[in-house]
């Protein structure tokens, strides 16, 4: 069923976004459609396989292989500068291992924005399927490439990192998207604000050609701040539905415990479940679209 004149906005977080892969897994199950996703980090990663239809994968891709030391691990880090193995993640993984759908994923008429963050400005930079094309997954990896433990990702001319640095919930562009209805689903628990990084200061040792990336990770806690209060006014008008984690997360950006991931899982497929009845009420009360 698809969700008319409806956006789904995904959130980051690393391994937090196993909550996420949850969620749409049963929106996968049941059906449910929307005619626009935007996603940053790990959000964009699960909603590749979401909208590619392959049941389970996200899942299999992200607690199956958490033990593999390939996949995330410190030896990684001081073999190569990187946490998560990206070539593992972003090549060996989706062409050899657990094999990404792309003729699905292209077929499918469902708009797919992913955001990422520029380094030589600090501002996000949006990639719609017209613009990544084939490269699909090369966008996504930059979209996932934390700074600090991930190297910068270069497309045509542009250097690129994490979204969630510069929009990590990013509902505003949804909006100018023409997308006045959002359904959220966020890897924070309700209630929670970011604080300012202890380890800001480390951006302009690590990127000093990129004045306007450390003022942006300064002040991303600000603005990560800012969003969850705009998205909590717009719940209470009616024109977003979050769906979160209820409770403090025991589950780390770099979590490797198949078990906790397992259970944060199932706990979005469950919260997913617990608003279906709200989203079909919002589908038929839906507002067109305004470009």
């Amino acid at each position: 069923m698809l969700i008319e004149n409806t956006g789904l906005v995904l959130e980051g977080g690393g391994m937090r976004g196993i909550y996420t892969a949850g969620a749409l897994e049963y929106f996968l199950e049941r059906g449910i459609e929307f005619p626009y996703v935007v996603g940053v980090s790990a959000g964009a990663c699960n909603a590749a396989s979401y909208l590619s239809k392959q049941n389970g994968r996200n899942k299999k891709v992200n607690v199956d292989f958490i033990r593999d030391p390939k996949y995330l691990s410190w030896r990684n880090y001081w073999k190569t500068g990187e946490l998560f193995g990206m070539d593992y993640v972003f090549d060996e993984i989706p062409n050899k291992l657990v094999p990404f759908d792309y003729e699905a994923f292209h077929s499918n008429s469902t708009e797919f924005i992913v955001g990422t963050t520029d380094c030589h400005t600090g501002k996000p930079s949006y990639f719609s399927r017209r613009d990544y094309g084939e490269e699909l997954l090369t966008i996504i990896r930059a979209s996932s490439s934390l700074p600090f433990v991930a190297p910068i990702v270069q497309f045509e001319s542009r250097h690129l990192l994490d979204g969630g640095i510069s929009d990590p919930v990013p509902i505003e562009k949804a909006e100018q998207d023409g997308f006045k209805k959002n359904v959220v689903i966020l890897t924070r628990n309700r209630g929670y604000y970011k604080k300012p990084s202890r380890f800001s200061f480390l951006v302009k040792k690590k990127y000093p050609q990129y004045p306007e990336l450390h003022k942006t990770m300064m002040n991303r806690y600000l603005r990560y701040n800012q969003t969850i209060k705009e998205l909590e006014t717009r719940e209470k008008n009616g024109d977003v539905l979050i769906i979160q984690p209820q409770h403090s997360l025991k589950v780390s950006r770099i979590e490797k415990n198949p078990q906790k991931l397992d259970e944060l899982y199932w706990q979005g497929y469950h919260d997913a479940e617990a608003k279906d009845k709200k989203i079909m009420e919002w589908n038929r009360t839906a507002a067109p679209v305004h470009s």
